[in-house]
């Protein structure tokens, strides 16, 4: 019985360590750029977009899909990176499994 509640014990210390981890990535950030970081996105750790700079210089009103392409490469660029920083930071209580949902 003894061994249950210490065991009982455990997972609860891990899962308010799991849910302090989860809350501390809402305000870390990670920076996506393209062409040469004339488009910056920055995103959370939780994934979230919360802000965009578009240098004058990629503003070409006769190239308005370049400015598309850029912006969409720089979002993927700054979410591949949020997702990477979640793996890494939750990755020590999964053990590096994936767990849908978790983060």
């Amino acid at each position: 019985m003894n061994n249950m509640q210490q065991m009982m014990k455990q997972v609860k210390k891990m899962q308010e360590q799991m849910l302090k981890a989860q809350e501390e990535l809402a305000g870390k950030t990670v920076e996506g750029s393209a062409g040469g970081g004339v488009v910056t996105v920055t995103a959370t750790g939780h994934r979230k977009i919360t802000n965009i700079v578009i240098k004058p210089e990629a503003v070409d009103p006769e190239d308005v899909d370049m400015l598309q392409d850029l912006v969409l490469t720089a979002v993927n660029d700054a979410l591949t990176k949020a997702e990477q920083l979640a793996e890494q930071d939750m990755g020590r209580f999964t053990g590096g499994m994936k767990m849908p949902g978790l983060f």
